[in-house]
């Protein structure tokens, strides 16, 4: 039987447990001195870096808005987005982890057990609804900053 600490922690919307994972979570951070709501809008942001549409990204009132807008092709996205979309998401959750202490503690928390955001909506960066057929990048990343973040200052 699997003990409760060795189980792996499902997580997606915002407002439910463990949703502190969400990039959807209210957590503002700054990055190379632009201000972003969450995760999720410096994200969607990133896809139109240089053009108008990244600003209006960026003054989303709401998450779910800045998603919508990440998701419009009537700006054209970089040329080496899916090239460098893992680490951009990286980079928005190393400053969501570093700059919020809190939320940082609550990441550290989960201490070993597997991150997996968990829907059927998105087979990339979640599980694609627990079938084995998702990547979850997401809950992946998150398991490697988790890591990183263990290590000594002075390594």
């Amino acid at each position: 039987m699997e003990k409760l600490e060795d189980a792996p922690i499902y997580f997606y919307r915002k407002n439910e447990p463990f949703g502190f994972m969400s990039n959807f979570y209210p957590s503002p951070i700054t990055i190379d001195g632009k201000h972003y709501s969450t995760v999720e809008h410096y994200f969607q942001s990133q896809k139109f870096v240089g053009n108008a549409h990244e600003l209006e990204i960026i003054k989303a009132a709401k998450p779910v808005e800045a998603f919508r807008l990440g998701q419009s092709r009537e700006f054209p996205i970089r040329k080496n987005w899916e090239e460098v979309k893992d680490e951009v998401m990286y980079r928005g959750l190393h400053a969501k982890y570093t700059q919020i202490e809190e939320l940082k503690k609550l990441l550290l928390d989960t201490k070993d057990r597997r991150l997996v955001e968990h829907t059927t909506n998105d087979k990339y960066w979640a599980d694609g609804g627990g079938n084995g057929k998702g990547k979850n990048r997401l809950g992946e990343l998150l398991m490697r900053l988790r890591t990183e973040l263990r290590k000594p200052l002075n390594s």
